[in-house]
């Protein structure tokens, strides 16, 4: 397997935080799912998907059973887990327990790590164009301060998600999209209405106080080799951000 991005906070004392973001390449499923696909519900084989999962959660020294993924609904819930399985209808993941990973899947949205390692608090965050306009980014501030964290501390990373100059959107959903993110507002390589999703998102985040806030640029749609991309294949797998606590050594 190879990791897209790793990302490690370690305070003097309280807990490492630790996310990874995956992409396309290193994994064990074939055809439209080559080769790191995450996602169970997109047609893959279940055991190829599970030995993918497995391998990610590896490098973070947790096994497939101890990762909690979401089933995104495209809004702004939230849940708060204590061990692996799946949860449904949410786009917000949080816990303060090291012995459990959160996934977060995307194939076109932003997935998305969160953390404050001094409280001992990470989420993992899936929005779209949707969560935007949901204020997913504002809603998971709120849970993780719920569970101890300050926004202060917090720090976000933005994975890899598809670019504004792809992004062609009517101009009924980027009203909606603006109304709630205007540095959500962009237009596409042709001139055509379009959506900055990394840029709303931001904005949101410096809104809740958040100012310490990494940013994958890289599209999904333009990495055909490198990157799921459901607008671009349509069938097609996911990939996704894993975050993880572990007790530090302060």
């Amino acid at each position: 397997m190879r990791a897209r991005g790793v990302g490690l906070l370690e305070p003097v004392a309280g807990r490492r935080a630790r996310w990874l973001f995956t992409d396309r390449r290193g994994g064990v499923s074939t055809g439209d799912y080559a080769s790191l696909n995450l996602a169970d519900h997109v047609g893959d084989d279940p055991q190829a998907v599970s030995a993918n999962r497995g391998s990610a959660a590896s490098w973070l020294g947790l096994a497939a059973g101890q990762v909690a993924v979401m089933r995104a609904a495209h809004g702004a819930e939230s849940a708060f887990v204590t061990g692996g399985g799946v949860v449904a209808d949410v786009d917000i993941l949080v816990t303060d327990r090291p012995d459990v990973a959160l996934l977060a899947l995307a194939a076109d949205c932003v997935p998305m790590a969160m953390a404050d390692p001094v409280a001992g608090v990470v989420a993992a965050v899936h929005s779209g164009w949707r969560g935007v306009a949901a204020g997913t980014a504002r809603a998971a501030v709120a849970a993780m301060v719920a569970a101890g964290a300050h926004t202060s501390r917090i720090t976000a990373s933005l994975g890899a998600a598809i670019c504004a100059r792809c992004y062609e959107v009517s101009d009924a959903v980027l009203a909606q999209v603006t109304a709630a993110a205007p540095a959500a507002a962009a237009v596409t390589r042709t001139g055509t209405p379009a959506v900055d999703i990394r840029a709303g998102i931001s904005e949101q985040l410096r809104g809740e106080g958040v100012s310490d806030i990494r940013v994958d640029p890289a599209c999904t749609y333009e990495a055909p080799t490198e990157l799921f991309s459901y607008r671009r294949d349509h069938t097609t797998g996911r990939q996704g951000v894993l975050v993880a606590l572990q007790v530090g050594h302060g």
